[in-house]
């Protein structure tokens, strides 16, 4: 399922947010520390270990928090990434001014419906990766909450929060 959800452009997509948000303020080491925890990906304990270390050096950092979150999904550890998750969308609210609780965020809160608007389009992926964990781990309406607002503040859908949207109709149904 994550493939389908989190498809190659979205990789790049997230990547270059990431890239763009690592210039804001990240200390030199953290990002060091960051590019090491990419390199031994496959080494769980060393990447994970390089990841603790840039947590510690720039703490809520939205490029640490989204190199966190990454490594915590891929690795299927789901409940550590659905907290860096929650953790992402309380950073993202921070930083575009918006309500600390996302049911409280409207559309005109900002620029949801400018794609190529940073600070907004991290928040609709951190809310996205909120909706799609807690199905994951069987809280459906918790999920199903979030991409109704996903879809209430960016109508055009333009991160693919109707795909959740068809996960949660399917689910319960037999395979045809």
């Amino acid at each position: 399922m994550p493939d389908a959800l989190f498809s190659p452009q979205s990789e790049i997509n997230e990547a270059l947010l990431a890239r763009t948000l690592l210039g804001d303020g990240l200390p030199s080491e953290a990002e060091h520390h960051l590019w090491q925890a990419s390199l031994s990906y496959h080494l769980d304990e060393v990447a994970e270990g390089h990841l603790r270390k840039a947590v510690g050096l720039a703490p809520g950092h939205a490029a640490v928090l989204i190199g966190l979150f990454r490594f915590y999904f891929y690795k299927a550890r789901l409940a550590e990434a659905l907290q860096v998750a929650k953790l992402c969308i309380s950073k993202a609210s921070e930083m575009n001014n918006l309500p600390s609780d996302w049911r409280l965020v409207r559309a005109h809160d900002a620029a949801f419906g400018r794609y190529e608007d940073i600070l907004p389009r991290f928040f609709l992926f951190s809310l996205k990766g909120y909706a799609y964990l807690q199905m994951r781990l069987g809280q459906t309406e918790e999920g199903r909450l979030a991409v109704q607002k996903l879809l209430e503040i960016d109508p055009t859908d333009k991160i693919g929060a109707k795909v959740l949207l068809r996960v949660l109709e399917r689910m319960g149904q037999a395979d045809e």
